[in-house]
């Protein structure tokens, strides 16, 4: 600790200040939204056009004088419009909030943010003992909030414009082939595709016990046939496969080049890997540059970091770890052929062939 006294530019700490509260309010916003969407109060107000405190309340059989406070929240941080006594969530807001089956539907991802609170002491036991914190054992809310936040992306996107920009793998699936989801969690990515290509035969692969029994639970309510098992991402003996999907998961792993050996092991000669993963730069100046980046850092520290951690880490990727790394992890696993297939503003779809 330095004795000499630190000058302080007092117009650069009333901005940190000024960050700082609006970073508060925002947390704040979170606990309001998670509310929200539990009392029904944004399926509610979709479509209704602008509606009154008492109007809502009756809706949604709630204490106006509560719902009233929990609007003036909404309409402070822009969730809804306030005018002349009423409030409104507007049409592109209930997209978000309102609607399950919209692309953009993003009410899950608070879930997956409120359990980073749940398990703050565990994690920080884990910072002092090196042994971070294992995905299986985070808050169990962590689970379905991270099936609903990409379960919307996954069904708008997966089977419409990522299998299409792999080379020469939606014709095999239409026609039938063999597929494995390895990190499936609840399974959502493995039944969208189930649902596509009846043709095909698909299995998934999780260590979590809990996220499979889900996974199967959702297989049997969509009516598709699909093969799930409690095996990590090293283990799982089938072999074969036309197709083997890591969606957002290769960089939890502690391991993930022994993921990718053991993919390239189990793949055909001319099979593919399709890899999902958060969008992200090369290097961590232009990563910090962008303005999604403190939610995936922070997502990364909270989650994915410290499972990789928890599973022995070489290499700790990250959830930011760049198209570069990711093709350094395949070539080191024997693939010689690596690309970017196509992209999302917030995802890398990635290709690797034997």
């Amino acid at each position: 600790m330095t004795t000499q006294a630190t000058a302080i530019d007092e117009g650069k700490l009333q901005a940190f200040m000024m960050k700082a509260v609006g970073d508060m309010g925002a947390a704040a916003t979170c606990a309001t939204i998670l509310l929200g969407e539990k009392l029904g109060l944004y399926r509610a107000m979709a479509g209704a056009g602008p509606l009154t405190p008492a109007q809502l309340a009756e809706k949604t059989n709630t204490n106006q004088r509560l719902l009233t406070e929990w609007l003036n929240a909404q309409a402070a941080s822009g969730y809804v419009t306030y005018a002349g006594g009423k409030y409104e969530l507007p049409a592109e807001h209930a997209m978000a909030l309102a609607d399950e089956e919209s692309p953009v539907f993003i009410a899950g991802a608070f879930d997956v943010l409120a359990a980073m609170f749940i398990s703050d002491k565990e994690l920080a036991e884990g910072f002092r003992n090196g042994k971070g914190l294992g995905w299986k054992d985070q808050a169990p809310r962590l689970f379905l909030g991270t099936e609903r936040f990409f379960r919307p992306g996954y069904k708008s996107f997966l089977t419409t414009a990522w299998i299409p920009a792999l080379d020469g793998v939606e014709a095999k699936l239409q026609a039938g082939a063999k597929v494995a989801d390895v990190g499936c969690g609840h399974g959502a990515s493995t039944v969208i595709m189930a649902q596509t290509y009846p043709n095909s035969k698909f299995y998934g692969f999780d260590y979590h016990d809990g996220s499979i029994k889900t996974a199967k639970d959702r297989a049997k309510e969509a009516g598709v046939d699909v093969k799930f098992d409690t095996v990590d991402a090293k283990s799982y003996g089938a072999k074969d496969f036309d197709l083997i999907c890591f969606f957002d998961c290769l960089h939890d792993m502690g391991d993930p080049i022994g993921a990718a050996k053991h993919a390239l092991q189990a793949l055909k000669p001319d099979g593919t890997v399709l890899l999902i993963e958060p969008m992200a730069a090369d290097t961590l100046e232009e990563n910090l540059k962008s303005p999604i980046a403190p939610l995936f850092f922070s997502a990364s520290t909270m989650l994915c970091t410290a499972n990789s951690v928890n599973q022995g880490g070489d290499p700790v990727l990250g959830a930011q770890a760049g198209e570069k790394q990711l093709g350094d992890v395949f070539r080191q696993a024997g693939f010689t052929r690596f690309r970017r297939a196509t992209e999302t503003p917030f995802n890398l779809v990635l290709e690797a062939r034997p």
